[in-house]
């Protein structure tokens, strides 16, 4: 799609936040606002609309502009409620992108008609004052640094399992918020220095999970070389400060005992090598399917053993059952984890979902089990378990929502170009260098940078 249009309009002055409840709050704040053509077609277009709060958190937020040609109309809307009065375009929150900490963004958009002309929009107001400039009234400069403060790893450490939950150093539970790649076998071109920039400062990812297949031409084709590979992408997480969960991406054949010696030697070599790092998370096996829990536990406890032998402090995520659904896959549930755990300490349990298979009765088992066992959502999809077909919306709304508020951590899949509707970005944008504008990312793109990209708030005391 070409991109025709781009627009930057940057506000600071006082901003005056509409609160959930209660009198309105006023704070001297700033925003940017990034406004893209990404399509044109004949009477109509499609465009991005990028909200970054520079200033103080806000909670609540009504952003309006004024299209400059009265046969401008809109059409739909996504990622906010959208409205039209006269050549006024109104785009107000909607539940889960209500609140924006300092340095946090959404992402919004719209398609629409026209005749004639399609003029670039105006006046930009947000909770009705006016873009005008930066914070303070300032231009940003090369050296300014980033908003939002200190990076993940930087402000929680050293991460560990407190009872079911993943803690921080102050021993306080958190979640994370992230993306994992695409096979790297496959996707290489995606993983660049330009790339994991934007993910960590523009996302503002908390994690990037390493998705090393086994098979499909992956490890057992070159393991000098995949694992060489896992370790640069932990270096460049670590440098961004991201936490890295190298995944031992086990599909087919799904019992991982069949991988038992190759898990084992990777392992041993990532571990050994990655020990001294804060950043570094294991995931041992990623969808154990057509065996048994009783197989996945018996596998679990032989490689865990040498993990600890050379790093006894980083946290293990161990797959389960059924695709790593608990069961719930293959007709069981939460139970047999619950009554057979594995024999190891400071370990999470996996959970995979597909929002558009995979509903209520997948979420009423987590919210079940997150009461007896540390879980770890290490891969989801906005849309069906196929990696294909429309983004349930819906369905991921309500699995974020219940995330967020049980503090499971998660990566969605896929920061990837791949030409499947579960993609992060559009096909052919990893030929390229723009990963951070609104015009390269799919539907699916937005909603899951739209959640990653608000406030951690990780708590230090």
């Amino acid at each position: 799609m070409k991109r025709i249009l781009a627009l930057l309009a940057t506000c600071a002055t006082a901003l005056g936040l509409m609160a959930v409840a209660g009198p309105q709050a006023v704070a001297a704040t700033g925003c940017k606002v990034d406004y893209t053509v990404t399509s044109q077609w004949t009477g109509g277009f499609q465009a991005g609309v990028k909200i970054t709060n520079l200033g103080d958190p806000v909670s609540g937020w009504t952003l309006k502009f004024t299209l400059p040609d009265a046969g401008q109309k809109l059409a739909q809307g996504w990622n906010a409620t959208w409205s039209q009065s006269g050549t006024t375009l109104t785009a107000t929150n909607v539940d889960w992108n209500r609140s924006l900490g300092t340095g946090a963004s959404t992402d919004l958009g719209f398609t629409g008609t026209f005749s004639g002309a399609n003029p670039t929009p105006t006046a930009f107001t947000l909770n009705g004052v006016a873009c005008t400039g930066s914070v303070g009234g300032e231009e940003p400069g090369p050296t300014d640094p980033a908003p939002g403060g200190t990076t993940p790893v930087g402000v929680n450490g050293q991460l560990h399992v407190c009872g079911v939950n993943l803690c921080n150093q102050y021993n306080r539970p958190i979640q994370l918020r992230g993306m994992s790649t695409h096979g790297i076998q496959w996707f290489s071109k995606c993983y660049n220095n330009a790339s994991l920039d934007a993910l960590a400062k523009d996302w503002k990812s908390d994690l990037l999970r390493i998705a090393m297949y086994v098979q499909e031409s992956g490890y057992e084709t070159d393991p000098a070389g995949f694992t060489s590979r896992v370790n640069s992408y932990v270096d460049m997480a670590e440098a961004r400060g991201m936490y890295a969960l190298i995944d031992f991406h086990t599909l087919t054949p799904g019992d991982p005992n069949y991988n038992l010696d190759r898990a084992k030697t990777f392992f041993a070599s990532v571990a050994a090598r990655n020990a001294g790092k804060k950043n570094v998370i294991y995931e041992i096996a990623n969808e154990p399917n057509g065996v048994s829990w009783t197989a996945i536990k018996n596998y679990a406890e032989q490689v865990i053993p040498v993990i600890r032998a050379a790093d006894p402090d980083a946290v293990v995520i161990v797959g389960t059952r059924g695709w790593s659904s608990l069961g719930v896959s293959d007709g069981s549930n939460e139970t047999e984890v619950v009554n057979n755990p594995v024999n190891a300490t400071n370990i999470m349990y996996a959970f995979h979902f597909y929002a558009a298979s995979h509903k209520d009765n997948y979420r009423a088992t987590v919210s079940r089990a997150a009461t007896k066992l540390p879980l770890f959502v290490t891969e989801f999809g906005t849309v069906s378990a196929t990696g294909g077909g429309a983004m349930d919306r819906a369905s991921t709304t309500a699995w974020l929502d219940l995330l967020d508020q049980l503090k499971i951590s998660y990566a969605n899949w896929t920061y990837s170009d791949a030409n499947e509707s579960s993609a992060a970005f559009k096909s052919g944008t990893c030929n390229g260098s723009d990963y951070s504008s609104s015009g390269v990312l799919t539907e699916s793109g937005a909603l899951i940078k739209s959640r990653i990209s608000t406030s951690d708030a990780f708590p230090t005391s």
